[in-house]
């Protein structure tokens, strides 16, 4: 089966800086997989490339084998590491708009999520707080039936007591031959759901294994390795 991500020699430039240099990956499908690095180690360009928001500078980046493009939207579900709503709109509104703009999307999914997170539909989204406004961010996104969720720190700003159920979300939220990449920091607390991780290092892969075979080969933690790997 083909992969549902590919990267060969991407590259992109900023100026005389190369926030990702000549990276070539790929991911398979039915797969959780943790992109993980430190600030400026190129997790959000290349989050970018994958949505089409960016523009490689070199190298190509296919998606279902396709480049990024209209069609490839349709099948990538993104939750960007910050706010992208509006807020004057209710929380039932969202939902409509959801539903009618995409194909893939249930509101009865996201309904059932939001009633167990106990999150009035009623409400508008500038009168949530930052925590439940990611809540439902979130909720939109993994209520399309997507194959490639494309996640920017899912669990930031969430209280530690909902982050259980965010992850269990997640877990039950998508098709087995759907791919899910998680960027985040919080390596601890996402770590027993992931079957791959990324570490970037200066645009560049500096370790791309599953974690069975890092806990096996090194002994250690995804943690302890990330920690290891640079320094933390």
């Amino acid at each position: 089966m083909e992969p549902i991500l590919e990267c060969h020699e991407l590259t992109k430039k900023y100026g005389n800086y190369f926030a990702l240099s000549n990276l070539t990956l790929s991911l398979e499908r039915g797969q959780i997989v943790g992109l993980l690095g430190p600030n400026g180690s190129g997790k959000t360009t290349l989050i970018k490339l994958i949505n089409g928001l960016l523009t490689p500078t070199g190298g190509q980046i296919m998606i279902n084998g396709l480049a990024p493009c209209p069609d490839t939207k349709k099948i990538v579900s993104y939750l960007p590491d910050r706010n992208f709503l509006n807020e004057h709109m209710r929380v039932s509104q969202i939902l409509s708009y959801y539903e009618d703009f995409y194909d893939n999307f249930s509101t009865e999914r996201a309904s059932k999520m939001l009633e167990t997170l106990e999150i009035d539909r009623r409400l508008r989204l500038q009168d949530l707080s930052k925590g439940t406004l990611e809540k439902v961010q979130l909720v939109l996104v993994m209520s399309r039936a997507a194959d490639l969720y494309v996640l920017d720190e899912p669990i930031g700003g969430v209280d530690p007591a909902a982050r259980d159920y965010i992850l269990q979300t997640i877990l039950t939220n998508y098709n087995e031959n759907a791919t899910v990449l998680i960027s985040t920091h919080l390596i601890s607390d996402i770590e027993n759901i992931l079957d791959r991780v990324i570490f970037l290092k200066n645009g560049q892969p500096a370790l791309n294994a599953s974690v069975d075979e890092i806990r096996t080969k090194y002994g250690k933690s995804v943690d302890a390795l990330f920690r290891e790997v640079f320094k933390c």
